[in-house]
């Protein structure tokens, strides 16, 4: 036993040293591994447990009722507004903008990773609507009503993987930080249409925005649309 545990202390230094590395190289990779799959993938199992087992979330109804209590006729605009962008008029478009100007720039791997990012959300949220099969709330008539399932919100992933997507594509340019304000408004707007409209619990939102972006940077660290290849090795010396 005292041999065994004297051969481990012997290679600590190693397998130290061999750990600095790995974070110093991949520390990027590892902290979106862990805020953007291992958070977002833990939130959605809690509520996709709670709505699995018809456990009501407690604050569903009182921010559905809240939202109901704030209504007003330029509010009604906004939020229709918010909803129609959030999938014909604004993310199915812009989306399809996208993909097609990355292939028409002959960036393949980021248009083979966008698509997946943004279709494969959408057939994600599919699957689980199917699976979940939870009613939308009906406490009062909505001035935009829904008739498919409620859990996860397709708005809401719609919105969160398009913004997130264009996010990680920029995240190495200028453009990162206003990508990144730009998309989070958007998205919180969209998702707030949803609940403001009265066609889908907090809870819907919440999931489809954690279900998506689990999705997409998952599909970011799979295919690394940003990556550049091997550094050109160093001539050597004469």
């Amino acid at each position: 036993m005292l041999h065994h545990w004297g051969r481990l202390l012997a290679h600590a230094p190693a397998l130290w040293r061999g750990t600095r590395r790995l974070v110093q190289r991949r520390w990027r990779r590892l902290l979106l591994a862990f805020l953007g799959i291992a958070l977002p993938l833990s939130a959605f199992s809690e509520l996709a447990e709670e709505i699995h087992e018809a456990d009501p979330l407690g604050f569903d109804e009182p921010l559905l009722r809240w939202a109901e209590a704030s209504a007003s006729p330029s509010l009604d605009q906004a939020m229709l507004l918010a909803s129609q962008l959030g999938y014909t008029w604004g993310v199915v478009p812009l989306a399809v903008l996208v993909f097609g100007g990355l292939l028409l720039a002959g960036r393949i791997r980021r248009a083979v990773y966008f698509g997946l990012a943004v279709g494969g959300s959408a057939l994600l949220n599919l699957v689980a609507k199917a699976v979940f099969v939870r009613d939308r709330p009906a406490l009062w008539l909505s001035i935009a009503p829904e008739h498919s399932y409620s859990f996860p919100s397709g708005h809401a992933m719609g919105a969160m993987s398009l913004a997130a997507a264009i996010v990680l594509l920029l995240w190495f340019t200028r453009w990162r930080w206003p990508a990144l304000l730009l998309g989070a408004a958007f998205t919180v707007w969209v998702g707030g249409s949803r609940i403001y409209l009265g066609v889908h619990y907090p809870s819907d939102i919440l999931a489809g925005w954690t279900a998506a972006l689990a999705w997409v940077s998952a599909v970011y660290l799979l295919v690394r649309p940003n990556h550049r290849g091997p550094r050109p090795a160093a001539p050597a010396e004469s």
